[in-house]
């Protein structure tokens, strides 16, 4: 698809993938709106950006995400790119003190049912487009899982899950184009509890999420993801071992 002088919003805008997205985009004449729930964030992100307009958003607020959508509608109608980049994480084991409640519901709250309520609420805006398009970021995680990030993985594949259905659904009577970002470990603040330095650098991913959208390839795998997928199809447990480098 084209994605040059296009209206984009970005969940999750101001750090990280979200934000070397914005960077890549702004620099391709497109009007980028970066989300989040930190305004100061955003504001420090918007001051190395061009065609940035920010909104403040907790996307897991209804209130919030209905004042968004309103003034999203009203400002900038001709919004045709939504990416569900923003992510929330643990690094915990499963055990009788993990509190895995807890952590699983805020996780599913970030990283799958706001998802779900922004895309659908932003359908019919993007629906009006001549071309358009939803992106869903997941992780090599929703493939086989981390036992180290038990229920970030069990959200990411809930959204893999989620992204082809809705994919198969909008294919059907719609421009809508629905692709899936799968990126390994990636070197950003959210991952540095779980050793994100040896990830791969955020920009790195935003370049082959865009070059992925550009080719209509829905499915977009950045680092180790493609290789790691390959294995994961010959061999389930040995992938699982070598995720959580135990012998199979």
């Amino acid at each position: 698809m084209n994605i040059t002088n296009k209206t984009v919003l970005i969940t999750g805008g101001g750090s990280g993938i979200g934000f070397e997205t914005a960077k890549i985009l702004s620099e391709r004449n497109n009007k980028i709106i970066i989300v989040g729930r930190t305004e100061s964030k955003l504001n420090i992100a918007a001051e190395k950006l061009k065609n940035i307009t920010v909104i403040p958003c907790d996307i897991n607020s209804t209130v919030d995400v209905e004042r968004l959508v309103k003034k999203v509608s009203s400002d900038h109608p001709e919004l045709s790119i939504l990416i569900n980049n923003a992510g929330r994480g643990f690094a915990y084991t499963h055990g009788e003190a993990a509190s895995a409640f807890e952590k699983a519901t805020e996780e599913f709250a970030t990283n799958y049912f706001s998802v779900l309520r922004i895309t659908e609420a932003f359908l019919s805006l993007l629906k009006s487009q001549l071309e358009a398009a939803i992106v869903n970021v997941t992780s090599i995680g929703a493939i086989s899982p981390s036992a180290n990030l038990p229920s970030y993985c069990d959200s990411k594949a809930a959204v893999h899950s989620y992204t082809l259905s809705l994919r198969h659904t909008l294919a059907k009577d719609t421009a809508i184009k629905v692709f899936e970002l799968m990126p390994s470990l990636v070197n950003t603040e959210f991952s540095r509890e779980i050793g994100g330095e040896k990830g791969i650098s955020p920009i790195e991913v935003a370049t082959v999420l865009l070059a992925g959208m550009e080719q209509d390839v829905f499915e977009i795998y950045a680092g180790e993801t493609a290789g790691f997928r390959k294995f994961y199809l010959s061999s389930p447990d040995e992938a699982f071992a070598m995720m959580n480098q135990v012998k199979a």
